[in-house]
């Protein structure tokens, strides 16, 4: 009976191995193992090597939703060095964006064009806003919604102003965005915000949760490229005038 319990208890072990480092080990398996190594690291590593490997990346997708100056906007951008595409809605409407180098144009339905705050549109204003309806529009480089507008298009600009934490940083739970695994590190014991960082191949942020409540942003595709290139002439209408506020 001994020699057979003894049998019984090493075949049970050999079962367990998946799981358990192995019958009198150290009873877990190294939740490392097989990872970038970020989440050996202290918090503050962490989030520079995710800033590190998002400045250096060469294109990104970046989706969700941004709350700024009290207004809330949904994001579908693919952005990389040279502008980016996509589609930006607001209280103001749904309207696209293409951003090649300095050329950036504007595409939206003729209900973005005759949004007003209060009021009916004219009949003139409805008229001019079906011959924009579906076409791009050039934002001159002068105009007042140039800089925002363009903004959305630039990835450098976008990740700096969205990787911040506030506060002390610490390092967080594991978990796993897009079904690549994760370490979470949060400023402010998460009132300052908290970054999911990849544990698998380069750390690359993945889950942005703005401070505040300021918005949930999605990072992926990183490195992806895409096609980028300005739309046909036939395809482009000049406005004749600034672009409306309510964008």
């Amino acid at each position: 009976m001994r020699i057979r319990n003894t049998a019984v208890v090493g075949a049970m072990c050999a079962g367990l191995a998946m799981a358990l480092a192995g019958c009198g080990g150290d009873g877990g398996k190294d939740p490392d193992a097989g990872t970038n190594g970020v989440g050996k690291l202290p918090a503050t590593k962490i989030e520079s090597k995710a800033r590190k490997a998002a400045g250096g990346a060469g294109s990104v997708h970046l989706s969700g939703t941004l709350v700024s100056k009290g207004r809330t906007f949904t994001l579908d951008m693919r952005l990389k060095g040279n502008g980016g595409t996509g589609q930006v809605s607001s209280q103001g409407g749904t309207f696209e964006l293409l951003r090649v180098g300095q050329d950036l144009y504007l595409k939206a339905d003729a209900g973005f064009w005759t949004h007003q705050e209060a009021g009916k549109p004219s009949e003139a204003d409805g008229a001019a806003a079906r011959k924009l309806d579906g076409k791009y529009v050039k934002v001159p480089v002068g105009d007042p919604s140039y800089k925002q507008l363009s903004g959305f298009t630039d990835k450098g600009l976008l990740l700096d102003g969205l990787l911040g934490l506030h506060g002390e940083i610490t390092v967080g739970n594991r978990g796993s965005v897009g079904g690549v695994r994760t370490i979470r590190i949060s400023g402010g014991a998460g009132s300052g915000g908290s970054l999911d960082v990849s544990l698998e191949g380069d750390p690359y942020p993945l889950r942005l949760r703005r401070a505040g409540g300021a918005g949930v942003i999605t990072l992926n595709d990183w490195n992806r490229d895409f096609t980028l290139a300005a739309p046909e002439k036939t395809q482009v209408v000049d406005y004749g005038q600034q672009i409306p506020a309510s964008t």
